[in-house]
């Protein structure tokens, strides 16, 4: 599946091959903050934990995994887009639910390009027939939740989720289209 560019941005998907740009990411405690208390990642981390994850739910052919997001003007990579069924690495994963993420380079925080880019991402899913998306984060973030407001989520519920990395509360927001 390839997705369509949007005005400021478009989209290449990523592979193993591109650990570097997923570690370089990754070194920015603020980026970090939410997910892991702003930890860096480590090299180790990207190749053990990170590319083994991410190869258990892509599946290009129906758009899951990660989409670097790139500046059409200049050609920089300033973050990437998650796609994967909801609660994925759960007991019960929701095949018919696309959860959304995004994780980009502080500064480009606050300038529109996650939600630019998830909602590209989202209009091409959609075009497919997927018609629900949800995205989850920690209750404290208020700045993801503002970029699932700007899609059209809404407050659906909170959970406690457990994977194998991965053990907090959260809020998520959903959206049917």
């Amino acid at each position: 599946m390839e997705f369509a560019d949007t005005e400021r941005l478009k989209f290449s998907y990523i592979t193993a091959d591109e650990a570097d740009f997923l570690w370089e990411l990754d070194q920015d405690e603020e980026v970090m903050k939410h997910l892991n208390g702003g930890v860096k990642t480590t090299r180790d981390e990207i190749e053990t934990v990170f590319l083994p994850r991410l190869a258990a739910y892509a599946n290009p052919a129906l758009g899951w995994g990660l989409w670097k997001v790139i500046l059409k003007d200049t050609d920089e990579a300033i973050g990437w887009i998650l796609v994967r069924p909801f609660g994925f690495f759960t007991s019960h994963p929701e095949a018919d639910n696309i959860e959304l993420g995004w994780r980009f380079k502080r500064a480009f925080w606050g300038k529109g390009f996650a939600s630019e880019a998830a909602r590209g991402i989202r209009d091409g899913l959609a075009s497919t027939g997927i018609t629900k998306f949800s995205a989850v984060t920690l209750p404290d973030n208020a700045n993801s939740i503002a970029i699932m407001k700007k899609l059209g989520m809404t407050y659906s519920h909170s959970q406690f989720y457990e994977d194998s990395v991965f053990s907090e509360d959260v809020v998520v927001y959903s959206q049917e289209i």
